[in-house]
């Protein structure tokens, strides 16, 4: 998700500034993104990003929980297709996409996420400019910079992260009223809604919390991690094109 969500978010940030430099007069400098503008590329790559890899979610997510209720009649294949296989069985080829809606309310996670770091690095850079020191992060600075980025991102969501994966391993729909669904076959499964407002009046507002500090963690040092790596494999990236390109015009 984390390496979908880079890939959609470079593209379509990179599509936008480039089609802002085209509109600026020659030899002018493009002005840093404002926050808002960052916050909707960020969406926007979250959003491609979940409806791609929203499938693969679901299906982990089932193989690492199990069956509802630990039901099954004979002999099961608990392989990524098999389950996949379950799930089309189930809930219809739709059923791969369940936890979909929250997915997309979840796109405000990277957005704020790579948000709040563009924000800090380009403010650290011109601090850093301004000084007459180096002109890019350290990879230890992009690292706790994104760190700090994604810990308040996961702050922010994580009622609804806790709703998503409730959805996606159907164990909400033993709380709360299944109810078939305009009369097909599928039923129309609990949703993220019925979901924290089941828990805020069984628990209470702390229990919307439960286990964010794993989550946390988890997801803190993937991002951390992939910002400290990026800029890097950006640099040896953009060193082989140049070294491909030389050798291709001798």
């Amino acid at each position: 998700m984390q390496y979908a969500y880079f890939f959609f978010y470079s593209f379509v940030r990179n599509s936008y500034i480039s089609r802002l430099t085209r509109k600026l007069p020659a030899g002018s400098k493009l002005p840093p993104l404002s926050t808002a503008a960052e916050l909707l590329l960020g969406a926007l790559a979250g959003a491609l990003a979940q409806i791609f890899t929203i499938p693969v979610s679901v299906i982990a997510t089932r193989q690492q929980v199990g069956r509802l209720n630990g039901n099954s009649d004979g002999p099961t294949d608990d392989s990524f297709l098999g389950v996949a296989r379950e799930i089309i069985d189930e809930d219809g080829v739709g059923g791969l996409w369940l936890g979909i809606k929250p997915g997309l309310v979840l796109t405000v996670n990277p957005a704020i996420t790579y948000g709040v770091f563009e924000r800090v690095k380009s403010l650290i850079l011109l601090a850093q400019a301004k000084a007459g020191s180096a002109t890019k992060l350290s990879p230890w600075l992009s690292f706790f910079i994104g760190a700090l980025s994604k810990t308040l991102a996961t702050v922010v969501t994580y009622p609804y992260i806790m709703a998503k994966v409730r959805i996606q391993a159907r164990s909400a729909d033993s709380e709360v009223e299944v109810l078939p669904h305009n009369g097909h076959k599928h039923p129309k499964h609990a949703g993220a809604i019925q979901i924290l407002a089941r828990v805020l009046k069984k628990e209470g507002f702390m229990g919307w919390y439960q286990g964010m500090q794993a989550q946390i963690t988890k997801a803190v040092l993937s991002q951390a991690l992939l910002f400290m790596s990026k800029e890097q494999f950006e640099h040896w990236a953009l060193a082989i094109m140049m070294m491909a390109a030389r050798v291709s015009t001798r």
